[in-house]
């Protein structure tokens, strides 16, 4: 459940944008998002996950295991999606690269940059690109100021380099094949501005003043949850800032919403319908779902999805996902 109530229900908008009574529904599930640890080099003010140094919850080699079993198993999951903390911070994290790349799954890691020069980390990079893992990077902004005010002091010094380091290697060259997409958030309570404008602009800077090159730039709303919403109450915004998600549902981006054909998997191996309802401890309906009971993912398919009011952030605007903007921008 979400930290504030707004005055509409989720359910509602979303019943009267798909002109049904049935809610929310999935359809067959191409993607396994995994939180495959909590612990993170940074604490960034926005994080849904509240992950940081300190936290500890990390996946085992037996939900490792049991994951690519079920990769195994369910061909139509293409997609293994690495996310955390900082997922690099895993000790598994090779294995499950590794193990998905035999599987020919493509493979996502949604990267803060500044963990590939942490201790321990020195090869990271370059195994992602022997591997051809894709790369989502999170740099909210191109200026230093707006970087770290959001993610702390020395990160975008950290996140340029790391971005340098990438591209040596062949990353965001559209010859080499190696994806490098940015991420953008809002440095505080308002919707992203236009994805595409937006690139244009990303690309521009980035290359005029580093050199550096990348595939898309996604842009993702913060969500009003965890440490966000801790921020927002303490500044007495929470009310506007949900007034804001509400006030911009966008009924065009329900058809498109991530968790109709991504399943979110827990450092226990819990599962959730996306990222967001997980780290709400927001179970999907029905009996309890985790990878130890689960063979076919099909079976999932046709079945209801958790909403609650954080889920006028996915679709306020353009729309949100873990893939930028859900609708083109108008």
């Amino acid at each position: 459940m979400s930290e504030f109530r707004t005055p509409v229900r989720f359910e509602d908008a979303v019943n009267s944008a798909l002109q049904s009574r049935s809610g929310l529904r999935r359809e067959r599930c191409t993607t396994l998002q995994l939180n495959v640890t909590k612990r993170c080099n940074l604490a960034c003010h926005h994080c849904h996950v509240e992950s940081g140094p300190n936290r500890t919850e990390a996946m085992d080699k037996a939900v490792v295991e049991r994951i690519l079993e079920l990769l195994a198993k369910n061909p139509e999951i293409r997609t293994l999606d690495l996310t955390g903390g900082a997922p690099e911070m895993s000790e598994h994290f090779c294995d499950l690269v590794i193990g998905a790349r035999k599987l020919d799954r493509r493979v996502i890691d949604r990267c803060n940059l500044t963990i590939l020069f942490e201790p321990g980390q020195e090869n990271t990079a370059q195994f992602m690109a022997e591997h051809e893992v894709e790369i989502v990077a999170s740099l909210p902004c191109y200026t230093l100021e707006n970087v770290e005010k959001q993610r702390g002091r020395g990160v975008f010094d950290k996140s340029i380099e790391g971005l340098r380091l990438l591209g040596r290697l062949g990353y965001g060259d559209p010859d080499t094949g190696l994806i490098l997409d940015l991420v953008y958030n809002p440095g505080g309570p308002t919707l992203p501005p236009p994805q595409a404008a937006l690139e244009l602009e990303y690309r521009e800077e980035l290359a005029t003043r580093f050199e550096i090159r990348f595939n898309r730039l996604l842009t993702i709303t913060n969500m009003p949850i965890k440490r966000f919403a801790h921020d927002l109450m303490r500044s007495g915004r929470a009310d506007e800032y949900l007034s804001l998600l509400v006030n911009h549902f966008n009924p065009n981006t329900v058809p498109n919403l991530m968790c109709r054909d991504l399943v979110s998997v827990g450092y226990d191996g819990s599962l959730y319908d996306c990222d967001f309802n997980q780290q709400l401890e927001l179970a999907m309906p029905g009996p309890a779902k985790t990878i130890w009971n689960l063979e076919d993912f099909g079976e999932l398919e046709g079945k209801p999805i958790a909403t609650a009011d954080h889920c006028f952030g996915c679709t306020a605007g353009a729309g949100s996902s873990c893939s930028g903007t859900l609708q083109g921008d108008a």
